[in-house]
């Protein structure tokens, strides 16, 4: 950890696209909103408000079944430019207190406020302005973490959601991370989870206990950052210029996938996932990687480009179609399957469209 700690703060808007909905349309408040696609077909959930939550609805969840668990939900297709228009708003409260803001999609951000001079130099005051210019400005609630790192600001903005703000100084920082199960760190996807359960790592105070040359023989370069993390060491800047390479989902099942149908089924919702990201940014893509974890932990990934540029999940799913072709699934079982769309550039005019959900 550098000397002299950094202040970034992380702020997260609360149910983002649904909230939108709400405040446009009063009669939805209130109410279990699901923005996404039609449950009458291959739709799938781009975001649920907490009120459609309630009833285990989240994104990336087909449709069809999220209208099975709550009858009465209201399905409402995307506006992604009146959430970009939201989301330029947004960003001009931020770069009111720093110029270092990294956006992290159309809804999150971090910003580095170290050396801003606002409010006598407190993150934790910077932050609460944040919150209350966002609420005055666009009738919406955010949540903030403040900490001296991004691992630890992240984590701590999940912590009282929604319309929450939570604070984790340098002091409390690795007492914090130890008593924080590995499934809810940030950059612990549910793989990585699952085989650190296996190695019976449940908390940050369980992978404290390993080296980092142990770590790096199971987890190769990421270990570095698990090490660091699990001592509530995080020494990634803020990036304004950052530049997304590449979009992504995956999805580790609890029974391993033997049906070629279900692997298809499967990566729908991914594919439907990935499709949102993009036109949430605005961007297309050239090429389309698939990612295939077999049941005994090997992993391969099959790439293409595409012929015609990538924007919606009725285009991406016939080239994942072939890719599942040129792997083993026909005679191996399946535990994770992933999608990433790849070649990213701002999507022409006349392709901008409303994403497509259903097929």
């Amino acid at each position: 950890m550098s000397e002299r700690p950094r202040k970034i703060i992380h702020v997260d808007m609360d149910a983002f696209y649904a909230s939108v909905e709400q405040r446009d349309d009063p009669d939805l408040r209130g109410q279990p909103v699901v923005v996404g696609g039609s449950p009458d077909g291959r739709g799938v959930v781009a975001a649920a408000s907490y009120e459609a939550r309630q009833y285990g609805i989240h994104s990336a969840m087909p449709a069809a079944r999220a209208l099975r668990q709550c009858p009465h939900a209201v399905f409402i297709r995307p506006r992604f430019d009146t959430y970009r228009a939201v989301s330029r708003q947004l960003r001009g409260i931020f770069l009111r207190h720093t110029s270092l803001v990294e956006p992290l999609s159309l809804d999150e951000a971090y910003l580095d406020v170290t050396d801003t001079p606002d409010f006598g130099g407190s993150a934790t005051r910077v932050a609460e302005a944040i919150r209350r210019a966002v609420r005055e400005e666009t009738g919406l609630t955010a949540s903030a973490g403040v900490s001296y790192n991004k691992f630890l600001a992240k984590q701590a903005s999940d912590m009282d959601k929604p319309d929450g703000l939570t604070v984790i100084t340098p002091g409390h920082g690795a007492d914090f991370v130890a008593t924080l199960a590995v499934g809810r760190f940030h950059g612990v996807g549910k793989a990585t989870e699952a085989r650190m359960h296996e190695l019976g790592i449940h908390t940050g105070a369980d992978l404290r206990h390993w080296e980092l040359h142990d770590l790096q023989e199971v987890f190769g370069k990421r270990a570095p950052f698990y090490y660091g993390i699990a001592r509530g060491v995080d020494e990634r800047p803020v990036e304004p210029t950052r530049e997304r390479k590449s979009v992504g989902a995956e999805n580790t099942f609890r029974r391993d996938l033997a049906a070629r149908g279900d692997m298809v089924a499967a990566l729908e919702p991914l594919a439907g996932k990935v499709a949102e990201s993009l036109a949430a940014k605005g961007l297309q893509a050239r090429t389309l990687t698939l990612k295939v974890k077999y049941a005994d932990f090997e992993q391969i990934t099959r790439r293409r480009t595409a012929a015609a540029p990538l924007h919606d999940a009725a285009g991406m799913m016939p080239l994942l179609d072939v890719l599942l072709d040129e792997t083993d699934v026909h005679r191996r079982a399946v535990r994770l399957l992933g999608v990433t769309a790849s070649g990213l550039e701002p999507r022409e005019p006349r392709a901008v469209r409303q994403l497509a959900f259903s097929l």
